[in-house]
């Protein structure tokens, strides 16, 4: 192997990417020989105050690498249904005899624990620092900077932000003509520890418990987002209701609403010298929040790969090893996303969502499947 300056180098400290650098650090990488290189300073990372939906198997990585507990706020219960219409499921966390189901925290506290872990490493940490381009060879890859720097690794890590290839058949791109909402509501009647996805006639409303509130994603085309955003606080907040219903009460508060185009994007190609994981294989859907947790299983299986040698087919089998767990969750979230985002209200594909909820609310063991695949995924 060529002499280079790291072994491995991680484009992107956001919580997949760091996440790596442990998993990397506790199966005997030697941590000086990993490089975390991120375009933004740990300080304005630190403040990111975006919530962030983990499941019970993230739980179990974070454990594993010295990153829990962290402030958060758990899930118990996830109440799934659909507006004004027949089908409805309740996911508890008794039936699966857990703590939680998952969690919602902060991007800022998440980053926050991640790099005391990586502090007590020896992992190089090189921010704020913007790879500009690289160049694979055959023994190394090389890494430009904007600051004019540049390094060698053997193997080099896309870990957030990816570029996705035009010309590659396994690069998958979708518009669903969305764009989601962002906030964080009070309520007059909270209910502790359950979140709740309403699906709508233009998209989901997730509801996460958080804070004594709720965080909250809105789903919907952009001609309604676009007016959702526009209007008063007041206005909003009987908008909501009226799209919620009364089960939590009234909506009584809201903070300033952020907002965002929604596609699909999923690039599962990799090299003998270069992978992506996390938002630089797959962005998704917000359906079902589960875009941080399949990055993380993806964290978890290259760091078990990497940890047995680097040989020229590594990362190949190791998008190999991943294709069956991004498949399945990229499949459901998409599928939901473009019943929304192509289908009227009352149309078949609606129809069948609400009738598919009220089976897995009746049939136990297809319940069990579904929720297993968010808790765990496979990893």
């Amino acid at each position: 192997m060529a002499s280079t300056d790291y072994d491995i180098a991680i484009c992107g400290a956001g919580p997949v990417g760091m996440a790596l650098a442990l998993l990397l650090a506790a199966r005997g990488a030697p941590a000086s020989r990993i490089a975390l290189i991120d375009a933004r300073p740990l300080e304005q990372a630190n403040r990111d105050p975006r919530s962030l939906a983990l499941s019970w198997g993230s739980r179990q990585i974070l454990d594993e690498i010295g990153a829990w507990p962290l402030p958060s706020d758990p899930i118990h219960e996830i109440h799934v249904s659909r507006r004004g219409h027949f089908g409805r499921t309740l996911i508890d966390r008794k039936e699966y005899d857990l703590p939680a189901l998952g969690y919602v925290t902060r991007y800022g506290a998440l980053v926050a624990v991640l790099a005391a872990a990586l502090a007590r490493t020896g992992v190089a940490m090189l921010r704020p620092l913007q790879v500009t381009s690289s160049m694979e060879r055959s023994d190394s890859v090389e890494l430009r900077c904007a600051d004019g720097s540049a390094l060698t690794a053997a193997l080099m890590v896309q870990a957030e932000g990816g570029v996705f290839s035009e010309q590659d058949a396994r690069s998958v791109r979708r518009d669903y003509r969305q764009t989601a909402l962002i906030a964080h509501v009070t309520v007059s009647e909270p209910l502790p520890h359950r979140a709740f996805e309403r699906f709508t006639e233009e998209g989901p409303l997730a509801l996460l418990p958080q804070d004594g509130g709720y965080s909250l994603v809105w789903c919907a085309g952009p001609a309604t987002a676009s007016r959702l955003y526009a209007l008063s606080d007041a206005d909003f907040l009987a908008e909501l209701g009226a799209a919620f219903g009364s089960r939590l009460g009234r909506f009584t508060g809201v903070t300033p609403r952020v907002s965002y185009p929604l596609g699909l994007n999923a690039h599962a190609a990799a090299s003998a010298r270069t992978v992506a994981i996390g938002n630089a294989a797959q962005t998704l859907h917000p359906v079902a929040g589960q875009g941080l947790n399949l990055g993380l299983r993806d964290a978890a299986v290259l760091a078990r790969f990497l940890a047995r040698g680097i040989a020229p087919d590594t990362l190949l089998r190791f998008v190999q090893e991943r294709q069956s767990d991004r498949s399945l969750t990229i499949s459901v979230t998409d599928t939901m996303a473009r019943i929304f985002a192509s289908a009227s209200d009352g149309a078949p594909s609606q129809a069948a969502l609400g009738l598919s909820l009220a089976f897995f609310d009746t049939v136990a063991p297809a319940r069990r499947l579904l929720a297993e695949q968010m808790l765990y995924g496979r990893r």
